[in-house]
């Protein structure tokens, strides 16, 4: 878990994700319009294509549904004792969900996916 998110924390996300595809796979993330998700800076690796979404559509992105049931099921209504614990009770709750089997596909297919041709 990185402490800040912006340019540098992108490049490193796409790096070391890049790094975990094998040699004939080639990955599409789908972003929001946050500044460093579509930065100029960023060196993105030929094995990886961002495809940003329309402005202002978080109906369009199935990750908004992950972080939704993070906060209503683990992270909501806490009163936490600073950094550390912050970051113990994130890092929990990620743990619990993908322990969770099949629980991230639920959360983020949607009836259109299927239906996206590249």
């Amino acid at each position: 878990m990185l402490p800040y998110a912006g340019t540098a924390a992108m490049q490193a996300f796409l790096n070391r994700f890049a790094e975990t595809l094998a040699q004939d796979e080639h990955a599409v993330m789908m972003l929001d319009r946050a500044g460093w998700h579509g930065s100029n800076a960023l060196t993105v690796p030929a094995n990886i294509t961002l495809v940003p979404l329309p402005a202002y559509s978080p109906e369009l992105n199935p990750v908004e549904r992950v972080w939704l049931y993070l906060k209503e099921r683990f992270l909501s209504h806490r009163l936490l004792a600073g950094y550390g614990a912050i970051v113990d009770a994130a890092c929990n709750a990620w743990n619990r969900l993908v322990a969770e089997a099949g629980r991230i596909k639920s959360l983020c297919s949607y009836s259109w996916i299927p239906q996206v041709n590249a």
